[in-house]
């Protein structure tokens, strides 16, 4: 692609621009939950490996980890099983964590993985598995059918909880020049796989490792009061006073509760990114106009 002087003028500047930013950021740890449209759809998927690449250059670690609950449905569907779910999650018997594995082990992580080498990087795909580094426990969700008079506990499956992170394999991974892309299913000390919720693994990781920023990539432009205008720098108390008052509801609220245990337990920020916006990664991090809602644990948000 030919520039004209006066373009690649505007290049060397937003490069020249970028210097603080990257200074600040150069050999920090950064970890981005990575789905919606921006792992659907094609040029933001290769947009989003480039910017991954980029920021292994530049020094920083970035940690991908990825969901995959549209492409389990459709293999599901294509194998005749039927989805069901409960408050939103999916039932997982025996049959259907055999797909979960197969699909986000496999076909979405190893895909992630090729993007990112075919934009010049190297990845290495993960499930909490390997190593045995995410540690799970069941979870079980509370749950009133019609007639009961109080919520009870309800066994869905292979459906698990973070109950640790062993950061041994991703400190290795650190100081070499792969990128880790994980997969969020986990095992417990029976060897039991469960699946996982990317955002809260996402999450705990990003808390495990200390991450200096924690990025979920969503499908909407951030949090909004209830006029609907983008929130874009709240403290964790400020959260929660919008969780108080119902402004956050639904569900942005597991999204949201994961980044505020990170930001809780000592991640630097934690950021509600719109993925649908072209390199919204780089916008964040190498530019003040940032694509979401930033929370921080600081008397006033950045």
């Amino acid at each position: 692609m030919a520039f004209s002087r006066e373009s690649a003028l505007d290049v060397a500047n937003v490069l020249s621009e970028s210097l603080p930013y990257i200074q600040r950021y150069a050999g920090k740890t950064l970890v981005i939950k990575y789905g919606g449209n921006a792992m659907t759809d094609e040029k933001l998927q290769a947009g989003f490996a480039r910017d991954i690449v980029l920021m292994k250059a530049i020094g920083i670690h970035p940690i991908v980890v990825h969901g995959g609950g549209p492409q389990i449905g459709d293999m599901l569907e294509k194998l005749s099983i039927e989805s069901k779910f409960i408050n939103g999650m999916r039932v997982t018997d025996a049959a259907t964590m055999d797909v979960v594995e197969m699909v986000l082990g496999g076909q979405v992580n190893k895909h992630i993985v090729n993007m990112i080498s075919q934009a010049g990087g190297k990845a290495i795909g993960l499930t909490g598995k390997d190593s045995h580094f995410i540690q799970a426990k069941k979870l079980f969700v509370k749950h009133q059918a019609e007639g009961m008079s109080a919520p009870e506990p309800v066994d869905i499956g292979h459906v698990g909880e973070v109950a640790s992170i062993d950061t041994n394999v991703l400190k290795v991974l650190e100081n070499s020049d792969l990128i880790p892309v994980i997969a969020p299913i986990g095992v417990d000390a029976e060897g039991n796989s469960y699946n996982i919720n990317a955002d809260l693994v996402a999450g705990k990781v990003a808390e495990a490792v200390g991450a200096e920023k924690l990025m979920l990539l969503t499908n909407i432009s951030g949090v909004q009061d209830k006029q609907g205008n983008v929130l874009t720098g709240l403290t964790t108390a400020q959260v929660d006073g919008l969780i108080a008052d119902g402004t956050i509801y639904g569900g942005m609220l597991p999204k949201i509760s994961c980044a505020l245990s990170a930001v809780n337990a000592g991640v630097g920020s934690a950021i509600i990114i719109d993925g649908r916006v072209p390199h919204a990664i780089l916008l964040e991090i190498l530019t003040d106009k940032g694509v979401g809602t930033l929370i921080s644990n600081t008397k006033a948000a950045e």
